[in-house]
């Protein structure tokens, strides 16, 4: 079964829910043939009053699918959830939604899932992993003045592995990357952060496990462990105020086995940086190498030398509450020097 979308569909309703919902599905796939297909969700109409609306899009319990070469604009809510999906492939997308919290880009939680080549402009998830999952690839991926990408937020039976990011580019955005809980039970276990760039960005990478947006929920802590981050470059807005790196793990269930290597995040104000680590064990910056007891070290470094490649129509401010949004071009990267891989419908159509 398939869903061709060549021409752009306008939201007209005021209800809630999803505007599109598919739904125990197999063999499924959503995409358009020119690389123009659009949804205008015309979020704006509900969010300059405060209020939020329908999503645009919502996969459940879909096995065997692809979404690609399509633009969600706007939403009153969420942009694209795939919730219990399995099996499937999304790619070359563009979602741009207004600058505010709750109008996430890409929610995924399910198993054996390739996300690749999509921006996200908004002011909350980009491309974000939930409970539960796992073997999922998320890389190419462009957060264009957005919340960032991020896992959580994370509460009881928590049970999420073998997840790797890749080529994430983050730009004026609230992280480059956090792991979200407070308190909670399960593990988060075999994951791989690997070659982001960013700048201007609020936050760089944390593992926050007293996250102050949630509420504390039952259980000592999850587990978070053995977890790589590697090749990552760029700058902070403010290196000691918010340091690149804060790992504040559960005092109860430590962080094991975390790993940092070729770590070189800047700040735009001032002459260090300050890296902190709570309870997180592993080896690289201030991680303390073994496996128990609560601590909490605070390395501060000289302001390292660094230079971000930057990426064209890069926003400088974010997307309006109180105006239509316009419906963007699908770009040909999503990453600096690097091309898509799955070429545009609408180069396949002109070979």
């Amino acid at each position: 079964m398939s869903f061709r979308l060549d021409g752009i569909i306008y939201r007209i309703g005021t209800g809630d829910g999803n505007m599109f919902m598919f739904k125990h599905l197999e063999d499924f796939e959503f995409y358009s043939s020119t690389s123009q297909g659009a949804i205008q969700g015309y979020g704006y109409e509900f969010h300059k009053n405060n209020k939020y609306g329908p999503r645009i899009l919502r996969f459940f319990d879909v096995k065997s699918f692809s979404m690609h070469d399509v633009a969600l604009v706007d939403s009153p809510a969420f942009h694209f959830s795939l919730d219990t999906c399995s099996d499937g492939e999304v790619y070359n997308t563009v979602i741009h939604g207004g600058a505010r919290g709750g109008l996430d880009g890409i929610d995924v939680w399910g198993s054996n899932i390739h996300i690749h080549d999509v921006e996200v402009s908004n002011k909350d998830e980009c491309v974000t992993v939930k409970n539960p999952s796992d073997h999922l690839l998320i890389e190419n991926i462009f957060c264009n003045w957005s919340g960032g990408c991020a896992m959580g937020s994370l509460a009881t039976d928590t049970n999420i592995h073998d997840i790797e990011y890749k080529n994430v580019y983050t730009q004026g955005s609230n992280q480059m990357y956090m792991f979200k809980s407070y308190g909670g039970s399960g593990t988060v276990s075999n994951i791989a952060l690997k070659k982001f760039r960013d700048h201007s960005n609020a936050y760089t990478l944390n593992i926050d496990a007293e996250w102050s947006s949630m509420k504390p929920v039952a259980g000592d802590g999850i587990l978070y462990s053995n977890m790589t981050f590697s090749d990552r470059s760029g700058s902070c807005t403010d290196g000691r105020q918010r340091g690149p790196i804060k790992f504040n793990c559960p005092a109860d269930v430590p962080c094991v086995d975390l790993q940092v290597d070729d770590f070189t995040v800047g700040s735009s104000k001032g002459n260090v940086v300050e890296h902190i680590c709570k309870n997180a064990y592993g080896s690289g910056v201030c991680l303390k190498e073994g496996d128990g007891g609560a601590y909490t070290a605070t390395q501060t470094v000289n302001n390292p030398n660094f230079a971000t490649q930057t990426m064209g129509g890069e926003l400088t401010a974010g997307l309006g509450l109180t105006a239509s949004i316009a419906i963007p071009t699908i770009r040909s990267s999503f990453f600096p020097g690097t091309p898509v891989i799955n070429s545009l419908m609408s180069n396949s159509a002109e070979d």
